[in-house]
């Protein structure tokens, strides 16, 4: 694992959750094979799913491939900033990017966005406990924000960074183009010749609609440069780990 990412709390974006549901209910439809053998089919395809997913879990843990960290490590070397002034990490989670972000450029401050949510061990809390941890808590600050709508003035930051985050937002509409306004809403804080690095599903069509189009969409708001990478085809990610669903269809 990378120095800027060790001994802190980073949850695993694979919940245990993910794997105890599954395997339950694969051991319930083998119970019920017992009234009609037919589960077995429902039984197996769960237990196969609680399977997969912790072999996900362990991969994208530091003790297995160590996907997750990689990843974000992929995000901060494609945002192209000098590191001097003020930046925003949209869905910061537990903020690895925010306090890696810091960590690498000792002149920015870095502020993290998230709504917190139930659905993931992330909280305000454990941002600022690992931002203490790394050194960096005197350059970084945490607030609760939608990344539908941002509470920043426009070109609050020199430099905006998100990873997977957008597809998750469920405050905005729900069709193909929504989530662009989403990309044009982080855009919006990010100052007249700042920098960028979006992490997301961009390549599915029903999320962005066709890449060219999404490409040249944002150019047409007066971005003077896009460039586009696909992620899934990173040499450290598994095959296993590359299905739809997963790492399949990520970009930035």
């Amino acid at each position: 694992m990378s120095d800027e990412f060790a001994n802190a709390a980073y949850s695993n974006w694979v919940s245990i959750k993910f794997i105890l549901i599954p395997l339950v209910m694969g051991a319930l439809f083998l119970g019920l094979t017992l009234v009609w053998p037919g589960f077995a089919i429902l039984a197996a395809l769960c237990l196969l799913a609680g399977v997969y997913f912790v072999y996900a879990r362990h991969a994208f843990s530091p003790r297995g491939g160590d996907i997750q960290a990689k990843l974000w490590e992929v995000v901060l070397d494609h945002l192209d900033w000098d590191g001097k002034g003020q930046a925003l990490d949209i869905g910061c989670g537990n903020g690895p990017l925010t306090v890696a972000l810091a960590r690498r450029h000792s002149d920015a401050h870095v502020t993290g966005i998230d709504t917190w949510g139930k659905a993931w061990d992330y909280s305000k809390a454990i941002c600022e406990h690992n931002a203490e941890a790394a050194g960096v808590a005197g350059r970084t600050d945490f607030q609760k924000a939608s990344a539908s709508d941002l509470p920043f003035e426009d070109g609050s930051f020199d430099a905006a960074l998100s990873n997977f985050v957008f597809h998750e937002v469920s405050d905005s509409m729900s069709n193909a183009r929504d989530k662009r306004v989403l990309v044009r809403e982080a855009l919006r804080v990010v100052e007249k010749g700042g920098r960028f690095a979006f992490h997301d599903y961009f390549t599915v069509k029903a999320m962005y609609g066709e890449l060219d189009d999404l490409l040249e969409t944002i150019k047409g708001w007066g971005i003077a440069e896009v460039a586009f990478l696909d992620t899934s085809t990173c040499d450290f990610i598994p095959t296993p780990l590359k299905l739809p669903f997963m790492l399949g269809n990520i970009s930035l």
